[in-house]
């Protein structure tokens, strides 16, 4: 039971060496993996070592030794220095030259069971902790490594002091050895590649999600591919507007709190309609809510399905408990006919309509009756033959004269 403690605080005191409390979690995750691979690898060279001089192998012997002792230096001054990239370089270096030699003092590839192959580690360990482009060099010098290897062959001794059961077992513990270490590292590499892309489609989700709060999706796919400037015209579509009755005095007697959360609530079943029906909303100004019908997708029904969200927002307001106790009435107005829509800004976007029948229908809002739908001669043509509606009269309407209306009163029954 004292081991795994033990191991786990061997582990953060490695870790710990050279370590800089300004360095980003990759440069830290970075430095405790080479410090972690070069302990294992001092290990390893002064464990090969004494097998070699078990068997007469002096010369082959010195070099693991060697390595052992020159990495363990280069640990103890990057702990001193803090000097990540000159240990980073001495130990590709050291990893890199290691082997060949070890190669060449053994006899060459058969009679050193392919040690060279540990060399491969190299190129690999630059993938991992020196910047990648620089990689494809530390492979090419593998290479020139093994060139080299075949071009000497001829030239070293024929026999060493192994015997020969010692070099098959160091072949299968070398080809096994690295072919692990490469797998594992391209295994954590494709684990790490999924984790990330993971992450990243999670993050583009959250930002396709808020881009499509603010803007339809037809034209959030326009915006995201980098087009045209957004502007359409439609001649046809619907304009509602809806305005509280009263907002200034409520400001007055609720708490900033409880009036946003009024708002939010009403606002929000508001929102529901407008997926409930496919609509777009447009805005919505303090206590003012805009809505359109018919942009950006066109559609024949587009002043059927406004007119319908009205009645379901009229009765909304007559039987939710919070819009009675608060008395809350809203003025509502509608209009029909062409518009252009488009995206205004190059950092807080802003998808607006523009045209004669924005403004009739916010006029229409604002020179309407409480608690009632009005509409102008344009929407009625379009929703009188499948709703009932109340003739208001000419009403002097500002900007533009006197104009005939209608209250929208209830869908009509089917025959």
């Amino acid at each position: 039971m004292l081991r795994i403690p033990l191991f786990r605080q061997s582990l953060a005191a490695i870790a710990r060496i050279g370590a800089d409390p300004h360095d980003r979690e990759e440069l830290r995750l970075q430095k405790a993996l080479l410090l972690g691979g070069s302990f294992m690898f001092i290990l390893a060279g002064a464990l090969w070592g004494l097998i070699y001089m078990a068997f007469g192998e002096w010369l082959a012997a010195s070099i693991p030794m060697g390595y052992a002792i020159v990495s363990l230096c280069s640990v103890i001054l990057f702990g001193w220095t803090r000097r990540y990239g000159l240990f980073r370089f001495s130990q590709l270096v050291l990893i890199l030259l290691l082997p060949f030699l070890l190669m060449v003092a053994l006899g060459g590839f058969i009679n050193s069971s392919a040690v060279v192959l540990w060399s491969l580690i190299c190129p690999f360990g630059a993938l991992l902790f020196d910047e990648p482009r620089l990689a494809p060099r530390w492979f090419l010098a593998f290479v020139g490594l093994v060139v080299l290897s075949g071009a000497l062959q001829p030239y070293v001794r024929l026999t060493n002091n192994l015997p020969h059961p010692l070099i098959i077992l160091f072949f299968v513990l070398n080809i096994s050895a690295v072919s692990g270490i490469a797998f594992t590292l391209l295994y954590s590499f494709v684990r790490q590649k999924d984790v990330a892309f993971g992450l990243l489609r999670l993050e583009q989700e959250k930002s396709d999600n808020l881009l499509l709060n603010i803007l339809p999706r037809e034209v959030a796919a326009v915006l995201k591919n980098g087009g045209r400037t957004i502007a359409e015209h439609y001649d046809g579509a619907s304009v509602l507007f809806a305005d509280m009755v009263g907002f200034t005095p409520l400001t007055a007697q609720m708490q900033p709190r409880e009036l946003v959360d009024l708002l939010n609530h009403v606002f929000s079943y508001f929102d529901s309609l407008v997926d409930k029906y496919g609509l777009e909303k447009i805005r919505t100004i303090g206590d003012s809510y805009m809505v359109a019908s018919g942009v950006p997708t066109p559609r024949q029904d587009h002043a059927q399905a406004l007119a319908q969200m009205a009645l379901d927002i009229r009765d909304y307001l007559r039987r939710d408990p919070l819009c009675v106790t608060q008395n809350l009435d809203f003025r509502i107005g509608i209009d029909s006919g062409p518009v252009v829509a488009g995206v205004i800004g190059r950092k807080k976007f802003i998808y607006d309509l523009w045209g004669d029948v924005v403004n009739t229908a916010s006029r229409m809002e604002s020179h309407g009756t409480p608690g009632k739908i009005q509409i102008t001669r344009s929407t009625y043509d379009l929703i009188s033959d499948q709703f009932l509606c109340e003739r208001r009269g000419m009403v002097p309407v500002k900007g533009k004269g006197d104009m005939e209306t209608w209250y929208l009163l209830a869908r009509r029954e089917a025959p």
